[in-house]
């Protein structure tokens, strides 16, 4: 199979920064990342730490570089990473991170995706829009629902007991 149709076989490729306040980044996620891995949904591309000192400085670090206390099972993606992360690009994540926090940089293939966006290409469709919604954007939508909830039985109380 030549590059090309490699490539179109991919599913989408995502990626995200995970910060550790204090530099305590110790490896726990792996688990769950080779849970994803043996059950195919992902396909790790690209992972790396990054500690970032008080001062600001930064250093980037590849799995190799560190000891196995840091990492733990992640170190067994080695093999699949593609590199594709550029200096810039590094650079440009490390501004999301705090001074004296370290983090996990991960990009990876969504293999179970991967039938259907090869599908799509195929029949001459293309992505236009993508997002993703944070966890606590989700979190404050059902607190704030709650709170409003609660308001309104509040307020029905009140009536019904005023108009008794």
């Amino acid at each position: 199979m030549d590059e090309v149709e490699e490539v179109d076989e991919l599913g989408p490729v995502d990626w995200i920064v995970v910060e550790f306040p204090g530099s305590k980044f110790n490896g726990q996620i792996a688990p769950a990342l080779r849970e994803l891995v043996e059950r195919d949904l992902v396909r790790v591309l690209d992972l790396l730490v990054l500690k970032k000192d008080d001062d600001g400085s930064l250093e980037a670090f590849e799995l190799s570089d560190l000891d196995q206390g840091e990492v733990g099972e992640l170190r067994s993606y080695e093999s699949e990473l593609a590199m594709l992360l550029s200096e810039e690009d590094v650079t440009s994540l490390a501004a999301a991170i705090e001074p004296g926090s370290s983090a996990a940089v991960l990009v990876w293939e969504n293999t179970w995706a991967a039938p259907f966006a090869s599908a799509v290409r195929r029949s001459g469709g293309q992505l236009v829009a993508s997002g993703r919604i944070p966890i606590q954007a989700l979190l404050a939508a059902v607190e704030a629902d709650e709170q409003t909830e609660a308001v309104n039985e509040d307020t029905e109380q009140l009536a019904a007991t005023e108009g008794a």
